[in-house]
C-alpha cells in the first residue's frame, strides 16, 4: 500500500510526527522541542500556539519527507495539561497548565471539604489532585482577568491538548475531544461518557466552554489547513490510552508500561469499570466507534524520566540522557543511595501531595554514579509499587509485562525492573508504541486496518529481561526504598 497514517504525537517535552505503514512500521518521522516554563516553584506552563505550531510543522515535514498518500491523521497527547482560548480568535488566555503543575493544591483541598480526596472517585473513578484538569480549568477561571465573564457569555473554549490540535487543524470549526482524554478532567461521568452537569456546577465550569465527547475513532473532520487539507482527522487518544491500545493489550488482564517523562502503567480491565481500593485510576482505555468502551486501572508516577532530565539540566552531573547508563554501570550498585523524586508530590498509589523529594542514604562513600545508580532505580521502585497495587485490585498476577517509551532502550533499567518485578519485561519491536496507537485508531475509522486483529498481528516482541534477583535481595532492597519513601512525607502544610 502507498498510503500510510500520520500520528501527531504532541507530548510534554516535544510534539512529534510518525507515518505508519500497513504494518505498523515506522516509515517517516519529525519531532521537535518546545520550552519548559517554570514561572514559580511548583508551576508548570506550555506556550499553546508553540504546542499547534510545533506539531504542524512536524505534520508536513514528515508528511513531505515520506512522500506518501495520507490516509487518515490520528492525534495523541500530553493529558491533563490545560488550554482555555478564545472562541472567536483562537488565542489562548494565558499559557497552558501542564499536568505536572501544582498550583491547585489547596483548591483541590476546599472541592474535597470533609469528603476527603475520594468525594467524586465514584463519578470519575479519580481522586481530587492537582493532576487532573478539571482543578487547572478552575484556577485559570478564578485568576485570568475576565476569563469567567466570558467563559460564562460562551466566548471561551477549553480543552486538553486533543481539542486545541483538531481546533487549529480544522480552522476554528471543531472542537472535541475523546472519551479518553474527558475521562481525565474530572468533569465526565465515567459510565455514562458525558458531561456531568452537577460536577461542572461544583468545579465552578459552564458547560458550553467544554468541547463535545466523542469515541476515540471515528471521523472527527477534515484538516482544513496546511498542505494535508482534506485528510480526515480519525482518532484521538491520550497518551498513555494510546500506547496500551499499540501495545495491543486489547483483552482484560492485559498491561502495559511506558517509561516517559512520567511512568503509566494500564492495565486493561474490559468494558466495565473497576474501582481501585488500591490507589490506582480508573480510566477509559479506548472506545472504538459505537462499540462499548473499554475501561483500565491505571497507575501514574509522575517523575522518571525527567528525573533524568533534571540530574542533566539542574545538576549538570550528566550532559546528555544517554550518558546515565555507563555512568551507573560504572559502580556495583546504590551505595545505599535511594532517590524519591516527588517534585510533584506522589501520585499512584501514594496520592502525597505533602510529599517532596528526598535523597536518602548519603555518606562520603557515595559519588555521582551512585547517584545516577539512584535515579534509574527510582523509576524500577515506583513501578513496583503501582505494580503491587494493580495485583490487590484486580487479583490479576501478570506474567509479563509490555514496555514502551524512551527509557527502555536502557537495558540496566530493564533488568533492574524485571529483577524487582519477578516477571518478564518484554520490549516491542516498535517501542513508538503511544503514536502506533493513535494511528491504529484513525485508520481503523478510515479502513486502512479491518479490525483490531490487525493489530495483534503487527505487534512483535524484540526483547525479553529475565528476573535473576534472589528474592531475598528483592526484598531488601524494595524495604529500603519504603523507608526512603516515608521521609518525603508532611513537607507541606
Amino acid at each position: 500500500m502507498d498510503a500510510c497514517i500520520a500520528a501527531i504525537d504532541q507530548g510534554t517535552t516535544s510534539s512529534r510526527c510518525i507515518l505508519f505503514d500497513h504494518d505498523g512500521r515506522a516509515i517517516g518521522s519529525a519531532q521537535l522541542e518546545h520550552e519548559q516554563i517554570f514561572p514559580r516553584a511548583g508551576w508548570v506552563e506550555h506556550d499553546p500556539t508553540a504546542l499547534w505550531r510545533n506539531s504542524a510543522r512536524a505534520l508536513e515535514t514528515a508528511a513531505a519527507d515520506a512522500g506518501r498518500t495520507v490516509a487518515a491523521v490520528g492525534i495523541t497527547n500530553q493529558r491533563e495539561t490545560t488550554i482555555v482560548w478564545d472562541r472567536a480568535t483562537g488565542e489562548p488566555v494565558t499559557n497552558a497548565i501542564v499536568w505536572q503543575d501544582t498550583r491547585t493544591d489547596r483548591l483541590c483541598l476546599e472541592l474535597a471539604g470533609a469528603a476527603g480526596p475520594d468525594r467524586y472517585r465514584q463519578r470519575t473513578g479519580l481522586p481530587l489532585s492537582t493532576y487532573f484538569a478539571g482543578p487547572k480549568l478552575r484556577w485559570i477561571l478564578d485568576n485570568v482577568a475576565g476569563a469567567r465573564a466570558r467563559a460564562e457569555a460562551g466566548e471561551l473554549c477549553f480543552g486538553t491538548v486533543d481539542s486545541w490540535l483538531v481546533w487549529q487543524l480544522t480552522g476554528g470549526r471543531t472542537h472535541v475531544t475523546d472519551v479518553t482524554n474527558a475521562s481525565r478532567t474530572m468533569l465526565m461521568d465515567l459510565r455514562t461518557l458525558d458531561w456531568d452537569p452537577q460536577l461542572c456546577a461544583e468545579f465552578g465550569v459552564p458547560l458550553a466552554m467544554l468541547p463535545e465527547i466523542r469515541s476515540s475513532s471515528e471521523v472527527y473532520a477534515e484538516v482544513a489547513v496546511g498542505p494535508l487539507a482534506g485528510v480526515p482527522i480519525a482518532g484521538i487518544l491520550g497518551d498513555q490510552q494510546a500506547a496500551t491500545f499499540g501495545q495491543a493489550c486489547l483483552d482484560p488482564g492485559e498491561a502495559k508500561n511506558t517509561y516517559g517523562t512520567g511512568n503509566f502503567m494500564l492495565l486493561n480491565t474490559g468494558t466495565e469499570p473497576v474501582d481501585s481500593e488500591h490507589g490506582l485510576l480508573t480510566t477509559v482505555c479506548y472506545r472504538l466507534g459505537d462499540q462499548a468502551p473499554v475501561y483500565a486501572l491505571e497507575g501514574s508516577i509522575a517523575v522518571t524520566g525527567s528525573l533524568v532530565q533534571w540530574l542533566r539540566d539542574n545538576l549538570g552531573i550528566i550532559a546528555g540522557a544517554a550518558e546515565i547508563e555507563p555512568l551507573a554501570l560504572s559502580v556495583s550498585d546504590n551505595g545505599g543511595v535511594y532517590f524519591v523524586p516527588a517534585f510533584s508530590g506522589l501520585f499512584a498509589p501514594r496520592w502525597r501531595p505533602d510529599a517532596r523529594g528526598v535523597i536518602a542514604g548519603l555518606t562520603r562513600y557515595v559519588n555521582k554514579a551512585h547517584i545516577a545508580r539512584a535515579v534509574l532505580e527510582a523509576t524500577a521502585f515506583q513501578t513496583r509499587e503501582v505494580l503491587d497495587a494493580m495485583r490487590a485490585d484486580s487479583g490479576v498476577e501478570l506474567t509479563t509485562l509490555k514496555v514502551d517509551g524512551g527509557m527502555v532502550g536502557n537495558e540496566t533499567l530493564m533488568q533492574f525492573q524485571a529483577d524487582l518485578l519477578d516477571v518478564p519485561v518484554v520490549r516491542p519491536v516498535v517501542a513508538e508504541t503511544t503514536a502506533l496507537g493513535a494511528a491504529y485508531a484513525a485508520g481503523l475509522a478510515v479502513g486502512y486496518w479491518a479490525g483490531t486483529e490487525d493489530v495483534r498481528t503487527n505487534w512483535a516482541e524484540d526483547k525479553r529481561w529475565l528476573p535473576r534477583m534472589n528474592s531475598a535481595e528483592r526484598d531488601r532492597r524494595y524495604a529500603e526504598w519504603n523507608r526512603a519513601v516515608e521521609r518525603t512525607y508532611g513537607w507541606l502544610d
